[in-house]
């Protein structure tokens, strides 16, 4: 069994590509991981396929999976693997995913130091508010910093998309320009990618919150103390203070439902108003992007209605100038037919007939397109 498993850990280093990874654990320590796919999966007792959701090279949508002892977290570019005791986060390296391990090892350190330092006089102050705020074991406190940070970056990138949008918009409805139309085509396609974005984190958290069985599966220190000694309360491990965000404070709000979380394995009140939250946060986001959707559809409606406008106007002088050339066609004719060098007697000795001609051919004409214009105006072809 060993020399097969060892022939395994080989094959898997051949065939799985080492990634770096992050490891915050309960006691507050953190570590890099240098390991492959078959080390991790080995390690938080997952399986391929899970392990695959978090692979930053294929596409999949946001996900939260609650295994036996895991939790499988891929939320955008935060991929992460929680479970009661420790969490494993990817490529912590990358720009975005720093924020995130910052506020990892500010959330999850150790806060012994500060209780027990000496301050015998304020002891027991702190005990009481250790006591209330270690109820939320180590993974809702792992999750809910992974929740806060992707609505947080959402919201932000939703909020810099609105500075550039708005602006953009009301210069487009102000003088319509080539350059002006290419500016809102870009922020649009944005618009469309990051909602579809945040529409993905939205029904994942959805999703869970309408299946209390998901729900309960997210309760890995439950499980645990479950499986090992059912009785026992106080073997669990000892969490540590969450700060006070959402999450923590909806979890201190519900105390008064620690006895029931312990007892009824199906009790997921704490994880759903956690859930809650950051739902109602990204639900808000999700908000701000389909009113930016609608300022643009408005304003694509008001360009359109004066393209439209602009149109009409031209149909107007075209109508005009089609109307003035029938007329100026029907001088033509005339003098056409009187310059025609065609010997007739009633020519001679009639020079004064040249004037009338010219002044009655050019009153009909003129006539008849008043006549044409009055026409259209009264049908409503042309404005008044």
């Amino acid at each position: 069994m060993a020399a097969a498993g060892a022939g395994g850990g080989g094959e898997g280093k051949k065939r799985g590509a080492s990634r770096s990874w992050i490891l915050f654990d309960a006691a507050g320590e953190e570590r890099v991981l240098d390991a492959d796919k078959y080390a991790i999966m080995h390690r938080v007792d997952i399986n391929a396929r899970d392990l695959r959701i978090l692979d930053p090279l294929l596409s999949y949508p946001s996900t939260i999976l609650g295994r036996e002892r895991a939790i499988v977290l891929n939320l955008e570019h935060i991929k992460a693997i929680i479970t009661s005791e420790e969490v494993l986060l990817r490529d912590p390296s990358d720009e975005n995913v720093i924020p995130v391990v910052e506020e990892l090892r500010r959330r999850l350190a150790p806060s012994s130091a500060t209780q027990h330092d000496g301050k015998e006089n304020l002891s027991g102050q702190h005990d009481a508010e250790g006591a209330e705020e270690d109820e939320s074991p180590f993974e809702f406190r792992a999750l809910e910093v992974t929740l806060e940070a992707i609505c947080s970056f959402l919201d932000a990138r939703t909020t810099e998309l609105e500075t550039d949008a708005y602006p953009a918009l009301d210069e487009l409805t102000s003088m319509i320009s080539s350059r002006n139309l290419d500016r809102v085509r870009k922020l649009k396609s944005g618009m469309t990618r990051l909602t579809a974005r945040v529409q993905k984190v939205r029904d994942e958290l959805e999703q869970l919150l309408d299946d209390d069985d998901d729900m309960a599966d997210l309760y890995l220190s439950r499980k645990l103390a479950g499986a090992s000694s059912p009785v026992s309360g106080s073997g669990g491990p000892n969490w540590f203070p969450a700060s006070p965000t959402i999450g923590s404070k909806i979890s201190r709000a519900s105390r008064a439902s620690a006895p029931t979380i312990h007892g009824n394995e199906n009790d997921v009140e704490e994880l759903e108003m956690l859930l809650e939250a950051y739902f109602m946060q990204i639900d808000g986001t999700l908000n701000k992007l389909t009113t930016l959707r609608e300022y643009i559809d408005d304003t694509e409606d008001y360009i359109n209605i004066q393209l439209d406008n602009h149109r009409n106007q031209l149909i107007q002088l075209e109508l005009f100038l089609s109307s003035g050339t029938v007329c100026l066609s029907l001088y033509s004719l005339v003098a056409g037919v009187f310059g025609m060098n065609i010997p007739y007697t009633w020519n001679e000795d009639h020079g004064y007939v040249f004037k009338w001609v010219v002044l009655v051919s050019g009153l009909f004409c003129a006539f008849m397109f008043v006549s044409i214009v009055a026409y259209a105006r009264h049908k409503g072809l042309v404005g008044s």
